[in-house]
């Protein structure tokens, strides 16, 4: 299948103008590169496809990188996701697997190169102070009065910021640039700030850790990368990016181009990861990998598969222009790629028992269905049939609307497979509920036998025998949210938590279900695609989740809401 990369867009066009003036030699060498914050989102995915995309048309290396300077809120777990994330959509870096923390006594050795040469200079304004002393939008900022430190003063409290003997807070490290710069990022940003607290992976060697802009740009010329693509809320940081690559012009290797493109907005979701944390700790989904989070975790154990999930970065394409992607598109291009793969079994969601009056009390025969109707070559699988059977309570209905063509009193239908039947009469409790139906059936009308079509009826419904059918957990998952753009007005974001997002039903199933090994995905003929849990199905015991629909109902049921 195509990348998202595979369709021509304005930085394919840069890199191919890059080749024909030889700029870098025709190497493309791109990075991504998650803080191990957290679990990736569907936004991830199409930075991913569009990094390592890129580098394998262009038979290049796409490098991951975790950038590990915040130690306070990272953990292996996220890391061990990131990769396993990663892999699941198709993706290997190979050798190419870097840490930020990697380069953290380059990182320290540039920032004294920047002291030394005038260009940095350490701070002991609170946080507060410098907020204050930055300015505005539409205001400059005012200089600190620490700005004129003299280098040998800014060097004594760098090296004693390492060696441990301030606290929290007491100092930072600034880049010395322009205060009254219009772009607020050169306006002495800070650089390294005090952080006495574990790393997972340099332990407690550390007690300074460097900031964002100044680690991403340095790590992305040590590792030669040559186009470093990032979202559009990074376009104003990128004076700061070359700003600094500017000053250690001779102690790097490259200088790469950032290039900046829209980042992805989807419906019916957040896409900030603080708000899916919030989400994770208030216990208001079942973790990251809830099926109804837009995690990779999620979607992944949701039922949607790679291949759907990359033909949807190619099918919305990369921009300059922030759009918002409708969440139809999505749930279509796991539709498509599913329709051609999922077998088809039968399952009744809310079963109700239909008897057959003159049908033989011990007889059994076997109907055959098709495994997948446009592939004959998969074969076909056998279905029993009986005197007693279940068929959905959807399809039976003891006061008919115009157009409704399933069972009701005095009509026929085709089982599905098997034969025409004629509801005879309804037996309900005493609250009034239908506990079953009685209907007669015609024996010539059976299905792939000689004559068996010669009476038409509009109505089809499928079943499974009583005797065969065997019970399951099914979860029914929707949107999580009711509302398009649940974080884009003045509401809290979790007042559009969708109240039946997940449903969960005892259903039968055909018997071979039970045999399924986890992530396997079927079509339930007539609702949807389910996916055999990769948490909770065991041996015998499969947990089904909806993946998705045969067909988008949700704006149907939101209107109907």
């Amino acid at each position: 299948m195509t990348t998202s990369s595979t369709a021509s867009n304005f930085i394919r066009n840069i890199i191919e103008d890059d080749n024909r003036s030889g700029k870098w030699n025709q190497r493309v060498e791109t990075r991504f590169p998650p803080e191990p914050n957290g679990y990736l989102h569907i936004g991830h995915a199409k930075s991913i496809c569009l990094n390592f995309g890129l580098a394998k048309d262009y038979a290049g290396f796409c490098h991951l990188r975790f950038d590990d300077t915040n130690p306070e809120k990272e953990a292996q777990e996220y890391v061990d996701a990131i990769c396993d994330s990663v892999k699941w959509l198709g993706f290997d870096w190979g050798k190419h697997i870097y840490y930020a923390s990697d380069y953290f006594e380059q990182l320290y050795a540039f920032a004294e190169f920047l002291i030394e040469n005038g260009k940095a200079y350490v701070d002991s304004s609170s946080a507060e102070e410098i907020r204050q002393l930055r300015g505005t939008l539409n205001q400059p900022g005012i200089n600190s009065p620490y700005r004129d430190r003299t280098i040998k003063e800014n060097l004594d409290l760098f090296r004693r910021m390492r060696a441990g003997e301030f606290p929290d807070g007491s100092h930072v490290l600034r880049a010395k640039i322009d205060m009254s710069s219009p772009n607020i990022n050169l306006r002495d940003p800070v650089i390294y700030r005090i952080r006495h607290i574990h790393h997972q992976r340099t332990g407690d060697k550390w007690c300074i850790y460097p900031m964002y802009d100044f680690t991403h740009c340095i790590s992305d010329a040590l590792e030669k990368i040559t186009h470093s693509l990032c979202t559009l809320e990074f376009e104003d940081h990128r004076p700061l990016y070359d700003w600094v690559l500017d000053q250690l012009q001779d102690k790097v290797p490259c200088h790469p181009q950032q290039i900046e493109f829209a980042r992805l907005n989807l419906t019916y979701s957040v896409m900030s990861k603080r708000k899916l944390i919030e989400l994770v700790e208030n216990k208001l989904v079942d973790g990251w990998d809830d099926p109804r989070m837009n995690t990779l975790a999620g979607v992944r154990r949701r039922g949607y598969t790679p291949e759907a999930i990359r033909l949807f970065t190619e099918r919305i394409g990369i921009s300059k222009a922030d759009s918002w992607i409708d969440m139809t598109v999505l749930e279509d291009c796991l539709r498509e790629d599913l329709n051609e793969r999922a077998l088809r079994r039968i399952g009744v969601l809310n079963p109700l028992r239909l008897i057959i009056d003159n049908y033989p009390e011990n007889q059994e025969e076997e109907c055959y269905a098709p495994n997948h109707p446009q592939q004959p070559e998969l074969g076909k699988r056998t279905l029993s049939f009986t005197k007693t059977l279940y068929i959905d309570q959807d399809d039976f209905m003891e006061n008919p609307s115009k157009g409704y063509f399933r069972l009701s009193p005095g009509a026929e239908v085709r089982l599905r497979y098997a034969y025409i039947v004629k509801c005879t009469s309804i037996i309900k409790n005493d609250r009034g509920q239908i506990e079953a139906i009685h209907c007669t059936y015609d024996p010539d009308t059976k299905s792939g036998t000689p004559g068996a079509d010669a009476r038409k009826v509009k109505g089809n419904i499928h079943w499974l025998s009583t005797k065969y059918a065997r019970s399951a957990e099914i979860r029914l998952y929707d949107r999580l949210f009711t509302q398009p753009y649940p974080d884009a007005g003045e509401q809290d974001f979790k007042t559009y938590l969708n109240p039946d997002s997940k449903k969960i039903v005892m259903a039968y199933l055909e018997p071979s279900l039970f045999e399924v090994q986890p992530e396997q995905i079927f079509q339930f003929e007539r609702h949807g695609y389910f996916i055999a849990d990769r948490v909770d199905t065991s041996p015998g015991k499969p947990v089904f989740n909806r993946a998705v629909t045969l067909r988008d109902t949700w704006g149907k049921i939101a209107g109907q809401g």
